[in-house]
């Protein structure tokens, strides 16, 4: 028997929730480097995706933060996006009909955002602080978003206040800290959820919901924080502005 099998099947006979438990430490835990190969094995098993699923797979786990527990939490994310402006790392995307994609990620706060997907995706998305812009190399398209009218604003700020009125819901449990992040007059039913390692405070995965409630969750993994990234990253070639499809 291969070796993946034999971990399939111990993985089976640990029961499903003791599995969960399992992923979640391997995921969230800030000593431990994970690889997209094996984020994606464990999505194959139908587990990580269930994992990613905030709504339903950690309603019994978590519980409502009290107010201290909640302003504690919100000060802390607050002091990790401003001492952490910069990160690079690799990422797996798992999307609403549960595709599933990686590549290379690059934040630099305020505003700036790219993630480089590998092959055969032939997407690129770049947020230069005011534009958000994707590329599909296969249609040869871009697509051009305000970035503030965007729930990944809220990702990509420098600060999170602890009277932010965006802030819908904060949890608390052992191994994380949710946070649920959306303003109707802004993003109309858009939301964004943020997770976080409640012992380093480091941000683990987010999970955009759309206005027709689909659900993308983006895994960070092997992070490198407070790095000097080019400004080259994050730009939008005027050639690419210039073949401009428009929003509606």
């Amino acid at each position: 028997m291969g070796r993946l099998d034999m971990d399939h099947s111990a993985a089976m006979n640990d029961g499903y929730h003791g599995l969960k438990s399992n992923i979640r430490r391997r995921f969230l835990s800030h000593s431990k480097a994970i690889t997209r190969r094996s984020a994606l094995y464990l999505a194959s098993l139908g587990l990580v995706a269930g994992l990613m699923s905030l709504g339903t797979s950690f309603s019994g786990v978590e519980k409502p933060a009290l107010a201290n527990e909640r302003t504690k939490a919100i000060s802390a994310i607050s002091n990790h996006f401003r001492n952490v402006p910069t990160m690079k790392g690799e990422f797996v995307q798992f999307g609403p009909k549960g595709e599933q994609t990686g590549g290379t990620f690059y934040i630099e706060r305020p505003g700036k955002l790219r993630l480089d997907y590998e092959d055969p995706s032939p997407l690129l998305l770049i947020s230069n602080g005011k534009t958000l812009a994707v590329r599909n190399a296969k249609l040869k398209t871009w697509n051009y978003y305000p970035l503030d009218k965007t729930p990944l604003s809220l990702l990509l700020s420098n600060r999170i206040d602890i009277d932010d009125k965006s802030i819908r819901s904060v949890q608390t449990s052992n191994d994380m800290t949710t946070v649920v992040m959306g303003d109707k007059t802004v993003f109309g039913d858009a939301e964004i959820t943020l997770l976080f390692d409640p012992v380093s405070e480091d941000l683990r995965q987010w999970t955009v919901k759309d206005a027709q409630g689909k659900e993308t969750s983006v895994l960070i993994l092997n992070v490198e924080k407070n790095i000097s990234l080019s400004d080259d990253l994050f730009k939008i070639s005027n050639r690419s502005k210039n073949r401009r499809k428009t929003q509606p």
